[in-house]
C-alpha cells in the first residue's frame, strides 16, 4: 500500500478495533500490575466506537475529518487517561494533516509527530518517564528519516514498527512517573508499561495493514 486515502482508513479503525478486542485480556492483566485494570476495556471500547464512527461518516468525509472524529469519540467513549491521550493524539493528528487526501511516508511522519507532540502536551510527560511517549517519539523520528529518504509507506512503518517493538523494550528499564504505576516506585523496574504497549500495537497494527 503506497498510501492510506479515506477509505483505506476506515478500513484501519476497522483492524485497530479488532486488535484491541482481541488484547483485551492481555491489555487488562498487563495493566493490572501497576494500574487499575481497566486499559484492555478502554481500548476495547474506544477503537470500537472509532471504527464505528468513522465507517458511518464515510470517505466522503475526507482523511483529516474521520481522524478528528475518531479521536473527538475516543475522548467522549473513554474519558480515562489513556482514552484522553489517545484522543488528543487523533485530534492533534487530524489537524496537522488538514488538506492532505492521503497519507503517505512524509504525511505518516507528519501525522505521529503531532500525535506525539499532542500527548505528551495533554499528558505533562517527558521522555524517560516511561509512558507511551517512549515508543512514539524514536517512531515519528524513524518516520521523519524514512520520508526523509523517500522512502515507500510499507517499508517505511516496517521500519517504525521495528524501532517500537525496540523501545518498548528498553523502557522496561525505566522508572515510571505518572499515574497509578508512578506510586510503586522501583516495582516498575523491569515490568512492560501498559501505556507503551499500547503504542507498538497501533504503530505494528499500521504496519501491518500497509503491507497487506
Amino acid at each position: 500500500m503506497e498510501t492510506i486515502r479515506a477509505e483505506d482508513l476506515i478500513g484501519l479503525f476497522h483492524s485497530w478495533r479488532d486488535l484491541f478486542v482481541a488484547e483485551r485480556e492481555f491489555l487488562i492483566a498487563l495493566d493490572g500490575k501497576v494500574g487499575d485494570s481497566d486499559l484492555g476495556i478502554t481500548m476495547a471500547k474506544s477503537f470500537t466506537a472509532a471504527a464505528d464512527t468513522v465507517a458511518a461518516e464515510g470517505a466522503a468525509a475526507g482523511l483529516p475529518k474521520l481522524l478528528r472524529s475518531a479521536g473527538a469519540i475516543i475522548a467522549k467513549t473513554a474519558p480515562s487517561t489513556m482514552g484522553t491521550l489517545t484522543a488528543t493524539g487523533f485530534l492533534r493528528g487530524g489537524k496537522a494533516l488538514e488538506g492532505s487526501e492521503a497519507m503517505g511516508t512524509p504525511e505518516a511522519a507528519v501525522f505521529w509527530r503531532a500525535f506525539t507532540t499532542g500527548i505528551a502536551e495533554r499528558g505533562k510527560a517527558k521522555l524517560g518517564d516511561k509512558t507511551i511517549l517512549d515508543v512514539l517519539d524514536p517512531v515519528a523520528t524513524v518516520l521523519e528519516a524514512q520520508a526523509a529518504s523517500g522512502a515507500a509507506l510499507a517499508p517505511a512503518m516496517a521500519a517504525a514498527a521495528r524501532e517500537a517493538d525496540a523501545a518498548l523494550e528498553r523502557t522496561k528499564s525505566l522508572l515510571a512517573q505518572h499515574g497509578k504505576a508512578a506510586a510503586f516506585q522501583e516495582k516498575t523496574i523491569g515490568l512492560q508499561d501498559a501505556g507503551a504497549t499500547v503504542g507498538v500495537l497501533l504503530v505494528r497494527q499500521m504496519s501491518a495493514f500497509t503491507a497487506g
